[in-house]
């Protein structure tokens, strides 16, 4: 799948965005725009093939930069990362399907509330750690406990962090507050 998400301030500091998304498999284009956090509002297009999609890409773009929107560069974002707890070193396969299960409920909700993108997961000594590139940390995080609540994942074992992109060290733990420690990907 193939997806330009761009962002706009408007006059009084809100975020917005617009996303286009073409699925090569079911031939479809999808637009979706809004205010980060919330749902935003989208159309579809059916029986688009590859070249279509680049023209559809290329007067998104267009439009989008005429109403002032802008791509954010990965180095002016952040990370979030939603971390379980394990409950051995390696993990078993019901952690395999909690990574599935969280990650695409988490790639879902971020996109349709241009919220952001899930990167990648990775297990590392007794942890699960879900990466998700975002432009607003607090929308961000509050948006993950609520999808990941919602969607029965094991909420007691999870943590969340957050670092900006550039500084991937400065990792700092955003749920469960108070910070009792620091928060750690390893």
């Amino acid at each position: 799948m193939s997806i330009t998400v761009m962002y706009r301030r408007d006059n009084k500091g809100v975020l917005h965005f617009r996303e286009a998304m073409y699925d090569e498999d079911s031939q479809e284009f999808m637009l979706n725009q809004g205010k980060v956090g919330f749902m935003g509002s989208g159309s579809a297009t059916a029986g688009v093939d590859e070249a279509a999609a680049d023209v559809k890409f290329a007067a998104f773009a267009a439009k989008s930069a005429e109403l002032g929107y802008a791509e954010i560069p990965a180095e002016e974002q952040f990370w979030v990362v939603a971390q379980y707890a394990l409950k051995s070193a390696e993990g078993t396969e019901r952690d395999r399907y909690l990574e599935y299960k969280a990650r695409t409920a988490l790639a879902s909700y971020f996109s349709w509330r241009g919220l952001g993108t899930v990167e990648e997961s990775e297990f590392t000594a007794g942890k699960l750690n879900i990466f998700c590139l975002v432009p607003d940390v607090p929308k961000a995080v509050k948006g993950m406990l609520v999808v990941l609540r919602d969607a029965n994942l094991d909420f007691t074992k999870l943590g969340i962090g957050s670092a900006p992109v550039a500084e991937p060290s400065a990792f700092k733990r955003r749920h469960p507050l108070p910070a009792k420690s620091p928060f750690t990907l390893d």
